[in-house]
């Protein structure tokens, strides 16, 4: 076959940077104009705007917030570089002390990442996703339709685990094999809307998986840690909870998707097939399944139901009990002990066979993969939610939207979602959640709704971007396979944002009443 999946990967990575490049150099003047208006407009709050004589940390706070939000909006710095302001600005200006602002940038939540993704990477250097997205992918016929909501189930449920960014890079090449066989066997134009319904998918699939779990997006973890820095004494979001709420949002989206994509933008000829064999032959070339193999899956799995039934899981109907409440003290256990226990073993299993000179499942270089400017971010995110709640910032917005309060709650939580869904069209998920949900529980408590409500409303929101290239990083990767026009991307990603909004504001209200007891207004909150 002429496609080897190897080397597309390899074309993947190098078209995907190129096109970080060149958007790098088209963004130039938004940048610069991003980074002189942030510090103008910081500038001009601290000298001219004076929000409360009484609290002059107030003024000082939204001056940071506002440098913070030009600056992560346009990326007029890295966002990494950019979620360092407050270790500077805090003590600086009288908001926190040094030692408290630091602290912000480590705790579990940080711990939980961390552990994920070490897991995901020995699951990438020995090749488990790839032998777990093809295995699934056999599962499904041969014909079009069968081959991409095989595709959609295998990138999901990956994406669920692993970063979407890596599990795109690795789908990719796999569906443009495919695209390459049928292109041969049926012409170009024959399977064109083929092609492009698959690539789709491939992107959007990867997306939306990742709402499924906490640790299968960056937004989910900041949502889980804002919200335990804003309302410490709240009942906290456990690992299972959320994938009660969030699955079923993910599948009901996934299939929404799929319809919309096979059935309505893109149809194609049924009548063309490409032989199961095919996908199976790309499977048996993997080999049989190795020890390491075997051991990550072993591990994986665990930790997944380690996590999922740590603490008690209402279902509604039936309360399955958390395995934590058999420890000496329930409560010194969390998800970021699971994680770090887990991913501790793949650094003292020993390997049969040796990968690069690896003596274990993990080693050393493997922190060389973690994406520290991502925990650095999670930290900035941290960092400016403690600074909202200790100056007195989040009381003072919400007092601001307290007309908001004649407002049925559905329509707020139509319009929260609807605002958050299409600002990450253009700005960076994580970024924009962690600027919003101090907001969003400041309006929440000044209009008397559980902040639950709106913040877990917007995080899932900010995960619903599927109209430009720019919007996540699988939009990205797809555009950059040269297959892919902006204008496919829009025709579908517009019909689909709307779906988000509406899907993701029902299913809060509906599984979350049950889950979160999100009709009321919490004594916590108050």
């Amino acid at each position: 076959m002429n496609y080897s999946i190897t080397n597309n990967k390899l074309k993947i990575f190098a078209i995907f940077h190129m096109n970080k490049i060149n958007r790098f150099n088209n963004m130039n003047k938004i940048k610069m104009i991003g980074l002189v208006a942030g510090i103008i407009s910081a500038a001009a709050i601290l000298i001219f705007l004076d929000l409360d004589p009484q609290k002059p940390e107030l003024t000082k706070m939204a001056a940071v917030v506002v440098l913070m939000a030009f600056w992560w909006i346009t990326e007029a710095v890295p966002l990494a570089a950019t979620s360092l302001i407050p270790l500077i600005l805090f003590p600086v200006l009288g908001l926190l002390g040094g030692e408290e602002t630091a602290s912000s940038y480590i705790n579990s939540v940080i711990f939980l990442f961390l552990g994920g993704f070490l897991l995901a990477i020995a699951m990438e250097e020995w090749g488990l996703h790839i032998r777990i997205a093809l295995k699934i992918i056999t599962l499904f016929g041969g014909s079009p339709s069968s081959i991409i909501i095989g595709f959609m189930t295998a990138a999901a449920f990956l994406s669920m685990w692993i970063s979407n960014t890596a599990t795109a890079v690795m789908m990719l090449p796999i569906g443009l094999a495919i695209i390459n066989k049928m292109e041969k066997e049926f012409g170009e134009a024959s399977t064109k809307n083929f092609a492009i319904t698959l690539l789709l998918a491939i992107a959007y699939s990867c997306t939306l998986g990742g709402i499924g779990t906490l640790i299968g997006t960056p937004p989910n973890l900041a949502f889980v840690k804002i919200f335990g820095i804003l309302y410490p004494e709240a009942p906290a979001i456990s690992f299972g909870s959320w994938m009660i709420l969030a699955v079923p949002i993910a599948l009901i989206m996934l299939m929404f998707v799929a319809f919309l994509l096979i059935k309505v933008f893109f149809k194609f000829d049924v009548k063309i097939q490409i032989d199961k064999n095919f996908i199976r032959n790309e499977y048996l070339k993997l080999g049989r399944i190795t020890f390491e193999e075997k051991t990550i899956a072993l591990l994986f799995g665990s930790a997944a139901l380690l996590w999922i039934f740590r603490s008690e899981l209402n279902l509604g109907f039936i309360k399955i009990p958390g395995w934590q409440n058999i420890c000496a003290v329930p409560d010194f256990i969390n998800d970021g002990t699971v994680a770090i226990s887990v991913a501790l073993l793949l650094f003292l299993i020993p390997s049969k066979k040796t990968n690069a000179g690896k003596t274990a499942l993990l080693d050393v270089t493997a922190f060389n993969k973690v994406p520290w400017g991502i925990i650095l971010l999670f930290g900035g995110g941290f960092a400016l939610a403690k600074g909202f709640s200790s100056s007195g910032l989040s009381d003072y917005i919400g007092i601001q939207f307290n007309s908001l309060g004649y407002l049925s709650p559905v329509i707020i939580v139509l319009l929260t979602a609807l605002t958050i869904n299409f600002l990450t069209e253009l700005t960076s998920n994580t970024a924009t959640t962690q600027m919003i949900l101090p907001i969003m529980a400041s309006v929440s408590v000044a209009i008397g709704l559980n902040p639950l409500l709106l913040m877990i409303t917007a995080t899932l929101s900010s995960s619903m971007a599927f109209m430009l290239p720019v919007a996540t990083p699988p939009n990205t990767i797809i555009f950059a396979s040269d297959k892919m026009k902006i204008q496919y991307m829009v025709k579908a990603g517009f019909m689909i944002n709307i779906a988000g909004v509406i899907i993701v504001s029902l299913l809060v209200y509906l599984i979350g009443s049950v889950l979160f007891d999100l009709n009321t207004y919490p004594i916590w909150a108050k």
